[in-house]
């Protein structure tokens, strides 16, 4: 998928700004760098992100919850307001490019007429109906707190959006018994080739089996695919 790059004007000087320099002062880079991944989610999200999803954001970013409210909170860098959290700066820029690019269409269609106006209406309709499926994407990824959390404690990162869809089917009892034990079977499965791929688990409802916890030093209580894979190991 081809992905857009936007930047802001006199962005480049953006590390001597006063409110990021302040930041930078009292977090360093990783608070410049947590600056930068929230203003990267709001711009993929549509500008306004919740409150609530920040404990996802900093498991994405390996931090703490308290580093990226420090962030949002304590700079001027952010408005809060009704659960939502957005950057002033990312709105004007945001409408700035919807504005610039409503002009260039309108100019489009006053300098070519109406038969390229009527082949630009058509690209605008399929362009409106891209936005609004990728806003649906966003939508899923983005917002799926619940799922996000258990991708993250179940640690086997391969298959994310098929294992998302099979998310997806499942009801609210079965995604809250996902993630309550979630970490209960990734402790019995210390060792990532022997737990199952995200999607297979979701797919069979394993959360629903039960979990064996083993002695990792008695190895007669290891599988027989296990123990082989230990004795060549050995060789």
């Amino acid at each position: 998928m081809k992905s857009n790059t936007y930047y802001f004007s006199h962005d480049y000087n953006a590390a001597n700004d006063t409110k990021i320099l302040f930041l930078r002062h009292q977090l360093g880079m990783e608070g410049y760098g947590i600056y930068w991944y929230l203003i990267e989610q709001l711009a993929n999200a549509g500008g306004k992100l919740p409150l609530e999803l920040i404990p996802v954001l900093a498991m994405q970013m390996h931090c703490t919850d308290v580093k990226v409210n420090g962030v949002l909170m304590n700079f001027d860098l952010f408005t809060i307001e009704s659960n939502e959290f957005w950057s002033e700066r990312l709105q004007n820029h945001l409408e700035l490019r919807l504005k610039l690019s409503e002009s260039g269409k309108t100019g489009a269609n006053n300098r070519w007429g109406n038969r390229e106006a009527i082949g630009e209406g058509n690209a605008k309709e399929s362009k409106v109906k891209e936005i609004k499926e990728n806003k649906n994407k966003i939508n899923l990824s983005v917002y799926n707190i619940d799922f996000e959390e258990w991708w993250f404690k179940y640690d086997k990162k391969t298959g994310k959006e098929k294992a998302l869809s099979k998310w997806n089917l499942l009801n609210k009892q079965e995604k809250d018994l996902a993630l309550s034990i979630v970490e209960n079977y990734v402790n019995s499965t210390p060792d990532k080739k022997f737990r199952k791929d995200p999607s297979t688990y979701l797919h069979n409802k394993s959360f629903n089996d039960e979990i064996i916890t083993r002695n990792n030093t008695s190895s007669d209580k290891l599988s027989y695919a296990e123990r082989e894979w230990n004795r060549l190991k050995n060789l």
